[in-house]
């Protein structure tokens, strides 16, 4: 046995110190761990990667660089700083793997880390969007979409998406955004991208990437699918479970907005109105040290309290798969919104930043199974919104809907559909390298 284990070819993974993107990254380690490769994970010492213990089985190099000079950065300028900061150590990390006798079949990046195979932990229509932008000028582009006819205009080929979808929005000045896109979407020396995404739900983009790119393309997932627990690298609360366990079928609307988004305080008192007036059961997801239920009224956040269930981190994938939720308030981040999908939960769509604009906008006009709540929260619209995708006929439209396509998803990864097919592919791939 102990021979067989030394054979084993290693995969190098280097994921983005960042929940969203380390968690798909630590899926498709796991995927490819039970294919027969040895799994190293490279990572910077920052917080949100302390839990990595979690994943057994797997080698965990840390960088040695200091971090002390991206401290109190943006997220760009971050990403940046990081690239620039870590590329040396890196090669010295591969250098000493080398020296120790490993077989290293491939090393595996997130697409943010660009300095072999690229991983994108977001979607593949975003993918196109960022290739198709970065073939604008910027600077036009910038001063076009100031006129509001050309914001709402539809880009052509990219139904249902409108240019004002594809400019970035909470993540600071556009200009370092659209730099470090057009670094990612320019750098041609992958050999091959992974895409945590399946054909049934983004075939047009992922037959136009294979075309685009030039190299090889491979949309295996939904990767939390098949990945074993836990998914999350932090602690979650599963008290919640017990409190689902009470309520009807179909009748609670979950409430998060992942690890990121920072809502703002008149927004938060917003939500817990129209949330407590649409007369529905509500799990929500609150973070610590976020402008959250603290903020709110002392009669308010005691309302909050009576009618509904407050976590600080929820079980998401089994809350989603629970019989009593009927829907799913989300920030539309591609994890979320894949394991919405997988469970056949529809959504109200309230995206932030980053590519959740566009995955929200597939979700409301592309699959049918969310509703977008644009523009100011008012308490009276939420409350409004929940009635229809919870109670409201168009909502169980939409529920069978979401059922049709969860039923897609899972088909494409069983033996000989899509996703299941493409992760054979890439094992034969890295087989051969």
């Amino acid at each position: 046995m102990g021979k067989k284990e030394e054979t084993k070819r290693r995969i190098v993974l280097v994921p983005v110190p960042a929940q969203g993107h380390v968690t798909p990254m630590m899926q498709l380690g796991e995927a490819l761990n039970l294919k027969g490769f040895s799994i190293t994970v490279v990572h910077v010492q920052v917080n949100v990667v302390s839990s990595l213990q979690h994943f057994s089985g797997f080698q965990f190099v840390t960088l040695p660089n200091s971090m002390s000079e991206v401290v109190g950065l943006g997220q760009i300028e971050f990403l940046l700083m990081l690239n620039k900061t870590s590329e040396a150590s890196f090669r010295d990390c591969i250098i000493q793997l080398l020296l120790q006798g490993n077989d290293i079949a491939c090393i595996i990046y997130d697409e943010f880390m660009y300095f072999c195979v690229i991983f994108s932990t977001q979607s593949a229509t975003n993918h196109v969007a960022r290739c198709l932008v970065s073939k604008l000028d910027s600077e036009k582009l910038l001063i076009d979409m100031e006129d509001h006819e050309m914001q709402e205009k539809v880009v052509e080929n990219l139904r249902p998406l409108r240019y004002k979808d594809l400019l970035p929005s909470g993540l600071g000045p556009v200009k370092p955004v659209l730099k470090i896109r057009q670094e990612v979407v320019n750098k041609r020396t992958a050999s091959a991208v992974i895409f945590n995404t399946t054909s049934c739900l983004e075939s047009l983009s992922v037959s136009w990437l294979k075309q685009e790119l030039e190299t090889e393309v491979y949309a295996l997932g939904p990767l939390h699918v098949a990945a074993s627990p836990p998914s999350s690298l932090q602690e979650e609360d599963k008290s919640c479970i017990e409190w689902l366990n009470k309520q009807k079928p179909r009748s609670v609307i979950y409430v998060s907005m992942g690890t990121v988004a920072k809502i703002d305080t008149k927004e938060v008192l917003e939500m817990a109105w129209g949330l407590c007036n649409s007369n529905q059961p509500f799990l929500w997801v609150i973070r610590p040290g976020s402008d959250g239920i603290e903020t709110l009224p002392n009669e308010v956040s005691t309302m909050v309290l009576e009618r509904g269930y407050i976590v600080k981190r929820a079980p998401q994938i089994e809350v989603l798969g629970h019989p009593a939720v009927g829907g799913f308030w989300s920030h539309c981040g591609w994890n979320s919104t894949l394991e919405s999908i997988a469970e056949g939960v529809p959504l109200i769509c309230r995206p932030f930043q980053s590519e959740q604009k566009i995955n929200a906008a597939y979700l409301v006009s592309v699959w049918g199974i969310g509703i977008q709540v644009e523009g100011e929260v008012e308490r009276g619209n939420v409350e409004r919104t929940v009635k229809r995708l919870i109670v409201d006929e168009e909502g169980v439209g939409m529920r069978e809907r979401a059922l049709v396509l969860k039923e897609e998803v899972i088909a494409s990864l069983r033996s000989g559909g899509s996703s299941y097919h493409a992760l054979d592919e890439l094992v034969n791939y890295l087989k051969t390298k």
